[in-house]
C-alpha cells in the first residue's frame, strides 16, 4: 500500500469502535516539527461490515457515528495528510513495524450457566497476522481479554506462528495495554489524554510499547503506568470494569427503595458525591449496555477456569452484579405494564433511545433490546426512535432518527440521556394525548419534571419515588 512519504507503519487490526479511534490518533500522532511519526493501515474482514467500513475510509468518510468534534476534526486532518488507509489485505502485517490488536474477543454462556471466550475466532486472528508480520514487530494487544491471555493464548500462537516460517520463537515483542475507551462527546480525548496501563512478555516489548505509546498519548499529562507482566495488565481492566458493574447493581437496589418510600435517589446521590471518596458512585437506571460492563466481569472467571486451571474460585460479587444488571430493562417494563393496567396485549410503546448511552451510536447489547423484544412477546407494539442510529443491526429493524406523532401511543419511556430529548417541551408534545410516561433513567431535566408535574402528566420514574 502506497504513501506519499516513508514512515513506520502501523496496522490496527479491527476497526471497531476502538479500533478506528485508535487508527486515527495514530495516524495524528506529530513529532515537535508536526510531521507525523507513522503511516497507519487499517485492517478489517473482508465480509459486507468490513468492507463498507474500509470503502468509507478509502473514500474519506469517517465509518462511524459521532459528535466528538475532536475525533472528527482529527480524522479530516489525518485524510488530508495522507497516512491513513484501509484494508482487507492480511499482506499489509508483513510492512508493518507495530501492530496493534483490537479485534472482539465475546463471551458465550454455556449450557450449564457458566461462560466461555470464544477463542477460536481470536486464535485464527492472531495467526493471520502471525503469517505475514516480520521478527522485531511489536505487537500490542488492545482488547479486552481474561487474565493470562497473553501468557497462555498470545504468545504461543505468535511462537508457533514464527517458528513455522523458520523464525526464533520470542522473535516479536508481545505487549498488553488496555484502551479506556469513552465513546461519546469526549470520544477521541479518552485515546489520546487519557492514562495507560501497559505492559510486556518482555522488557524489551515493554519498553517498545512505552517508546510507541508515548508518541500517540499526552503523556506529561496523563502519565503511563507499567505493570509487573501482561497478566497483570489483563487483571487491571477486567477488575476495572467487574468493579464499575457492581457499583451500578448495588445503587439498583438502591433506586427501588427511592421509589417505594419517596425519595429522589439522584439528589441522595449528589449529594453523596461531594466526599471525594465517592465521587465515583454510580446511578440506577435503563440498564446496562455496551460492549464492556455486558461481559467483562465473566472474564476473571474464565481466566481462572480455562488458562489457569483454578475451578474452585466462585466470584460470586461478578456474578450477581452481572445477573442483577441484566434485570433492569425488564423492572423499566414492569413498571411500564403497571401504569398500563398489568396487561401489554395491543399497547404501543415509543421508546426514546436504543443506542446503550448517550451521544452514541451503538447498539450492541443495548439494555433496550430485551426492553422490545420482551414487550413484543407481551403483545406490544414498540415504536423505536434515537437521533444517532437509523438502523438498529441486532434486531434488524429500522429506527426513526425523528421524533414520531404520538398518535395511538400508549406509553412513552425515555431510555438514553440524549439532548434532543431534554430539549423537548414535553407539555406541549404531549398535548391532549392519554399516555402515560416513564423516565426510566433519569432523561429529564428538572425544569421538563416541574412542567409535567405542574400540568399534571401521567409519570413514573426510575429511581425516584416523586410524582
Amino acid at each position: 500500500m502506497d504513501f506519499q512519504k516513508n514512515r513506520p507503519i502501523v496496522c490496527v487490526q479491527g476497526l471497531g469502535f476502538v479500533g478506528m479511534a485508535m487508527a486515527i490518533a495514530v495516524a495524528d500522532a506529530k513529532n515537535k516539527s508536526g510531521e507525523p511519526f507513522y503511516n497507519v493501515i487499517g485492517v478489517d474482514l473482508p465480509n459486507e461490515v468490513g468492507l463498507d467500513k474500509i470503502n468509507s475510509i478509502n473514500n474519506g468518510e469517517l465509518p462511524l457515528v459521532s459528535n466528538d468534534e475532536d475525533l472528527l476534526a482529527a480524522f479530516n486532518r489525518v485524510m488530508a495528510q495522507g497516512n491513513l488507509k484501509a484494508t482487507s489485505d492480511p499482506k499489509v502485517y508483513g510492512s508493518a513495524s507495530i501492530v496493534v490488536v483490537d479485534i472482539h474477543l465475546d463471551v458465550i454462556e454455556l449450557e450449564d450457566g457458566t461462560h466461555s471466550a470464544s477463542f477460536g475466532g481470536f486464535r485464527k486472528a492472531l495467526q493471520t497476522v502471525g503469517e505475514e508480520v516480520q521478527p522485531g514487530t511489536l505487537i500490542l494487544v488492545e482488547t479486552t481479554v481474561p487474565p493470562g491471555t497473553c501468557e497462555k493464548v498470545v504468545v504461543p500462537e505468535f511462537n508457533a506462528a514464527m517458528a513455522a516460517r523458520g523464525y526464533d520463537e520470542d522473535s516479536l515483542l508481545i505487549a498488553h495495554s488496555y484502551e479506556r475507551v469513552m465513546p461519546g462527546k469526549e470520544y477521541y480525548k479518552s485515546i489520546v489524554k487519557f492514562w495507560r496501563v501497559y505492559s510486556g512478555a518482555t522488557d524489551a516489548a515493554a519498553e517498545a510499547a512505552e517508546a510507541f505509546l508515548s508518541k500517540v498519548i499526552d503523556v506529561q499529562n496523563f502519565p503511563l503506568t507499567r505493570l509487573h507482566s501482561t497478566t497483570a495488565s489483563e487483571t487491571a481492566k477486567v477488575l476495572e470494569n467487574s468493579y464499575r458493574a457492581a457499583n451500578i447493581a448495588l445503587i439498583q437496589e438502591w433506586g427501588a427503595f427511592a421509589e417505594a418510600v419517596g425519595v429522589d435517589l439522584f439528589q441522595v446521590l449528589d449529594a453523596i458525591r461531594v466526599r471525594p471518596t465517592h465521587n465515583n458512585i454510580r446511578q440506577p437506571g435503563f440498564g446496562v449496555g455496551g460492549y464492556c460492563l455486558t461481559k467483562d466481569p465473566h472474564f476473571v472467571d474464565i481466566g481462572a477456569r480455562e488458562l489457569f486451571d483454578i475451578p474452585d474460585m466462585d466470584f460470586s460479587f461478578c456474578k450477581l452484579a452481572m445477573a442483577a444488571n441484566k434485570k433492569m430493562p425488564l423492572t423499566a417494563l414492569h413498571k411500564v405494564k403497571k401504569q398500563l393496567g398489568g396487561n401489554l396485549t395491543g399497547k404501543t410503546i415509543l421508546l426514546l433511545g436504543v443506542s446503550y448511552r448517550q451521544d452514541v451510536g451503538d447498539t450492541r447489547y443495548s439494555p433496550s433490546e430485551p426492553f422490545v423484544v420482551t414487550a413484543e412477546n407481551e403483545g406490544a407494539t414498540v415504536i423505536c426512535h434515537d437521533p444517532l442510529v437509523d438502523f438498529w443491526e441486532e434486531l434488524e429493524r429500522p429506527v426513526f432518527m425523528d421524533i414520531p406523532s404520538l398518535k395511538g401511543i400508549d406509553a412513552v419511556v425515555f431510555a438514553v440521556q440524549h439532548k434532543e430529548y431534554q430539549e423537548l417541551d414535553i407539555v406541549e408534545w404531549v398535548k391532549t394525548n392519554d399516555l402515560v410516561l416513564l423516565d426510566a433513567n433519569n432523561v429529564l431535566t428538572q425544569n421538563q419534571v416541574f412542567e409535567i408535574a405542574k400540568h399534571d402528566l401521567n409519570i413514573e420514574f426510575i429511581g425516584k419515588g416523586i410524582k
